[in-house]
Parts: structure tokens; C-alpha cells; sequence
């Protein structure tokens, strides 16, 4: 099995505030299928990008960063034994959060269990 990332941009879900309910249950039904097919890692929407905190490697923490063109808005991690089932699963995101998704595959990494 292969792990994917599911991620959207902040600001991608345009749908008016009536539709919002809509789309939490159409994103929340799309999580319990893949939770009973049993490919469900983890996932969740995020706060905004004014929330977030940028660590330096000097521990120096700071605010977001200047310029940066676009924020993770929401994730999904998901493990399927291939690439077409993770494109199946992000399709069915998608429809459901009604905006389009970007996904990735984890590079594989033995000494942490991808």
C-alpha cells in the first residue's frame, strides 16, 4: 500500500455560506467510505493561514511567511495499493468539497513506515 496526500489551497471552497452544511456532510460521507474501505490515514481542515506559526531552526518563531502564494486549506491522507485508487479517492473528495485537489504521493521511507 501507498500513502497520498489530498490537500486543497485555503480559499478554494467558494461555496456560498447556504451551501456550507451541504458540503461538510458530502465531505464527512466521502471520510466514513474511506474510512470502512479501510484507506483512511487522517485528514482535516486546517485554520487560517493567519493562525499558523513558522519555526526557524533556531527555534525563532515567527508569523506566516511573506509572499507565499497559496496556503493548505484542508488535507486527507489516505493508503490504497495504487495510483488510480488514490485518483478514485481524490475525484470523490473533490465532488464532494467542490474544489479541485492536488495529490501526492509520500516518498517511501521504511524507517517510518511509508
Amino acid at each position: 500500500m501507498t500513502r497520498y496526500l489530498i490537500s486543497f489551497d485555503e480559499g478554494a471552497m467558494t461555496h456560498s455560506e447556504d451551501d456550507h452544511q451541504d458540503v461538510a456532510d458530502a465531505a464527512h460521507a466521502v471520510v466514513r467510505e474511506a474510512q470502512d474501505a479501510g484507506v483512511w490515514v487522517f485528514g482535516g481542515g486546517l485554520l487560517s493561514h493567519e493562525e499558523m506559526s513558522v519555526v526557524a531552526t533556531d527555534g525563532t518563531v515567527d508569523g506566516a511567511p511573506d509572499g507565499k502564494a497559496a496556503f493548505v486549506g484542508g488535507m486527507s491522507i489516505i493508503d490504497v495499493p495504487s495510483r488510480e485508487a488514490a485518483l478514485e479517492w481524490t475525484a470523490r473528495i473533490a465532488a464532494a468539497c467542490r474544489c479541485p485537489q492536488e495529490m501526492r504521493e509520500f516518498n517511501p521511507d521504511p524507517a517510518v513506515g511509508n
